[in-house]
């Protein structure tokens, strides 16, 4: 889908001037305007254009913010009360880049289920896969970092409780610890250090986007019945078919992120963020931002020792595994069938996976007591089973349905399955 001669024809004597000296605008109209895409492709893929919006925005109002946030810890908190109270449109800032992290989580999260059902981590895509978690692991640390820039009671305490797991790593440990505080206790040093790292980052994922986009291009969309596009017939121009989905589905979702931002801009944060950090009181319970929760409680799961590992460095090595083991999903999954549409039993297991990660966010919100022990075990238990057990095995056992020759045999079925139904609920009436 990568290869192929070139339709751009410049219309003017600047746009040959400049085509013949930095062919940039001949490089968009191949990517985003010629590309061909599978016909066949659904909303579900519309997260990619999403995210790259979130991602815009974010930087955007993340620089702008920056110019008015004092990153010190007497003028910090209070500062980002001035931003809220006296700036123009200084609350709008603060909640679009505070609600746009969250909504950039729920974009990704969906993205990678999306892959995870559809197997576009399959050759020849596993590099495409890898760039793509990268840039998850970048949104995770730029998202934990700015979440201590307000700095209030969980804010303090949250960078407080996570930057102490690193202690548990033999050797190195209370060294990386010191690193990234600055000292040896959250303050003015640790500060100013996460708000640098949170204004850089931003721009590393962008730069990473533009090699999981290259990597794209290169090896081509994937597509819901996972097989490879044998025709033209196959394909449809990027412009206007798969830009017209992805402008609707964007519309969409700017409607429920406006609606956090203008009604309930607080919702997905937590109330002692509102309050002053304080190192000489201890909130009741300290919770990570919501889209950390399951590998929170993933970490609060490991309370056994482990032969000479302990309980704390079991639970940190949990949770860092529940990250790492994406980066070999393209080797652990053995089936030759790339989409789960027509593997059965890995639909079934997959999203028992889905309800699993939420419950084990739910779990991650809980405190480490009671019952909740026991859930947050199995849950996790259930993770890498999946990952580790089923991937492997269901690839080798599992028969999958016949797979339609092509992706335009594909289309056309459902569209006579769909004219079928129409004339037997007519006929019926």
């Amino acid at each position: 889908m990568s290869g192929g001669h070139s339709t751009y024809t410049p219309t003017s004597g600047l746009g040959r001037w400049i085509d013949a000296r930095m062919p940039l605008p001949r490089l968009m109209y191949d990517s985003f305007v010629a590309y061909p895409v599978p016909r066949n492709l659904n909303y579900a893929y519309t997260f990619g254009g999403i995210l790259s919006l979130m991602l815009v925005a974010q930087i955007l109002t993340g620089v702008v913010l920056a110019m008015h946030y004092a990153a010190d810890t007497t003028l910090a908190f209070h500062s980002v009360e001035k931003i809220m109270r006296d700036v123009n449109s200084g609350w709008l800032l603060r909640y679009m880049h505070a609600v746009g992290a969250s909504m950039f989580f729920i974009a990704v999260y969906v993205h990678i289920f999306r892959g995870l059902y559809y197997g576009s981590y399959k050759a020849p895509r596993e590099l495409l896969w890898i760039l793509g978690c990268i840039i998850y692991l970048l949104m995770m640390a730029t998202g934990f970092m700015g979440y201590v820039l307000p700095w209030g009671q969980m804010s303090f305490w949250g960078a407080t409780v996570i930057t102490g797991f690193f202690t548990a790593i033999p050797l190195v440990g209370d060294w990386i610890q010191q690193l990234l505080l600055g000292g040896f206790a959250v303050d003015n040093p640790t500060l100013n250090r996460f708000f640098a790292l949170h204004y850089l980052l931003p721009f590393m994922i962008a730069g990473v986007v533009v090699l999981h986009v290259w990597a794209l291009h290169v090896t081509g969309q994937t597509n819901p019945t996972g097989i490879e596009v044998k025709s033209k017939t196959d394909t449809v121009p990027f412009s206007p078919h798969a830009t017209a989905k992805d402008a609707f589905a964007m519309v969409l979702f700017l409607i429920m992120f406006a609606w956090f931002v203008f009604y309930i801009p607080n919702y997905l944060g937590h109330p002692d963020n509102y309050v002053e950090a304080n190192s000489l009181v201890t909130p009741a319970h300290i919770v990570p931002e919501w889209y950390y929760l399951p590998f929170y409680a993933i970490l609060r799961a490991i309370t056994f020792n482990i032969g000479p590992i302990d309980s704390k460095l079991g639970g940190v090595l949990a949770m860092f595994g529940s990250i790492a083991v994406l980066f070999f999903v393209p080797w652990l999954d053995t089936s030759k069938v790339r989409s789960a549409v027509y593997r059965p039993w890995y639909k079934l297991f997959f999203w028992i996976f889905v309800v699993n990660a939420i419950f084990l966010g739910w779990l991650g919100s809980k405190p480490a007591e009671g019952w909740y022990i026991p859930a947050m075990q199995i849950s996790t238990l259930y993770y890498f089973a999946f990952f580790l057990v089923l991937m492997p095995v269901l690839g080798l056992i599992e028969t999958p349905r016949r797979l339609p020759n092509s992706i335009t045999e594909a289309v056309l079925d459902k569209n006579k399955a769909k004219s079928d139904a129409a004339a037997a609920a007519a006929v019926s009436h």
